[in-house]
């Protein structure tokens, strides 16, 4: 009885041990063939949203550049020469490019698009502010002043168009 139970052991341990060794094995190789499909699979994806990707941060740089106020003002002339009015007028522009690019953000990412919301907030608000300065009595001073406090500071749209640059020379 002793003895059957040793030969039975000597039977079982090796299979015991072959099995375990196979049972690692198997599955070491599922786990190495689930990251190689899952990598291939995001090489897949970024193949196809890379371009996209390149096509939104485009359509972001186009909008910092009609932003800006040496370009907006040349584009968007005064329908009257009431000051405010022409204050509304660049605003709603502003507005609506952003509003046009709106779905953009999905591919840029997250500080990129707080930079670009940014800079799309302080070109409103130099505008607004040049409208309140005394040497904007109508809308073509009010051109002016824009123009003139542009030469003394930077644009906000100029610093969201390097950092947006810089963030693409990032993505090679």
């Amino acid at each position: 009885m002793e003895n059957q139970l040793i030969n039975l052991l000597m039977y079982c341990i090796p299979t015991l041990v072959t099995g375990a060794i196979a049972y690692m094995f198997f599955r070491e190789h599922l786990y190495n063939e689930t990251n190689r499909r899952n990598f291939l699979i995001q090489k897949d994806l970024q193949k196809e949203a890379l371009p996209l990707r390149l096509q939104a941060y485009e359509r972001m740089a186009l909008f910092l550049e009609r932003i800006s106020p040496n370009r907006l003002l040349v584009r968007v002339q005064p329908t009257s020469n009431d000051k405010h009015d022409y204050e509304t007028l660049l605003i709603a522009t502003i507005e609506q490019e952003f509003e046009h690019n709106l779905t953009q953000q999905i591919y840029v990412s997250s500080e990129c698009w707080g930079i670009i919301n940014t800079a799309k907030n302080a070109t409103i608000q130099s505008i607004r502010k040049a409208n309140k300065t005394d040497g904007a009595t109508d809308a073509n001073s009010l051109r002016e002043v824009i123009l003139t406090n542009l030469m003394e500071q930077q644009a906000p749209s100029d610093v969201a168009l390097a950092y947006l640059k810089n963030e693409i020379s990032d993505m090679w």
